[in-house]
């Protein structure tokens, strides 16, 4: 249960559908910030530890809804907003840049940007470099996640190069997938990319988050790369400021075993129901 609620706080609780509303966004803000039951979290003794997701991840257009919806509800929980293309990256870097700061500017405080595949694929990795090293500079004083689509990168040894050189021009975290992918998060991936992060981290002193996102759907899914990132990184590494989860559906399971930790059966539809 604690390894549990461990994975909620690292968790960007996320939407990002076409028919995305400000009254689906407003749901996802309410659950962002009472993500476990209140009772199931009394009977763990954890009512009164402030227990909500890292953020809510949301497209540009959706920022404005996120922010206010959290503000209404009194939290300090950041709003995520994907950038650059997403998913598929397939835009003009002017493009790319521009949708970083209209994103900033409706009150993202982190900004996930999407790589260009094609310059992976064809060696290009000083443009590669480039375009980072600017999508750093347009995100300002925001964090940012830089997408590496690993499932489309070719090799894993492209994708280890792709995790340096996104660190190298300023990446806060590197993360997986876009979700939107035929292969998204995988193991195999995911140590590769964290010993990339352990070699920058050796080289230069710089803690660099990682961030698993696509297909994370249960809670026995969401321990394993808990337990991944603590036997690659270490514990310093286990916390919403170097380790996120990106995930849609993954709260509802955790929920559901978080029920069954407490009473012993497994909860019906009805009694999950903000879930």
């Amino acid at each position: 249960a604690a390894w549990l609620l461990k994975a909620v706080t690292c968790i960007d609780l996320t939407t990002l559908s076409g028919d995305d509303t400000p009254s689906n966004v407003h749901r996802l803000c309410f659950k962002a910030k009472h993500p476990i039951r209140e009772d199931l979290l009394k009977a763990l003794d954890m009512h009164d530890k402030g227990v909500t997701v890292a953020a809510v991840c949301v497209y540009p257009a959706r920022v404005t809804d996120a922010v206010h919806a959290l503000k209404a509800a009194g939290c300090n929980i950041p709003v995520a907003s994907v950038a650059a293309g997403f998913p598929s990256g397939q835009t003009p870097l002017e493009t790319k840049l521009a949708e970083i700061k209209l994103a900033v500017e409706y009150g993202a405080r982190e900004i996930d940007i999407v790589i260009s595949r094609s310059l992976v694929l064809s060696g290009q990795w000083a443009g590669l470099y480039e375009e980072i090293r600017r999508c750093r500079e347009a995100c300002g004083e925001a964090h940012m996640k830089t997408i590496l689509a690993t499932g489309e990168l070719g090799s894993l040894a492209n994708v280890y190069k792709a995790s340096m050189i996104a660190m190298m021009a300023g990446s806060d975290f590197i993360k997986t997938s876009t979700g939107k992918e035929v292969e998204n998060a995988t193991f195999p991936v995911g140590v590769v990319m964290m010993r990339a992060i352990k070699e920058f981290y050796w080289q230069t002193g710089n803690k660099v988050g990682f961030k698993p996102a696509g297909g994370i759907r249960t809670a026995k899914e969401a321990i394993t790369w808990l337990m991944l990132v603590k036997e690659e990184l270490g514990v310093e590494w286990l916390t919403p400021e170097l380790f996120r989860l990106g995930a849609s559906s993954l709260l509802e399971d955790i929920e559901k075993q978080i029920f069954y930790h407490v009473t012993g059966s497994y909860a019906l539809q009805h009694d999950l129901a903000m879930a």
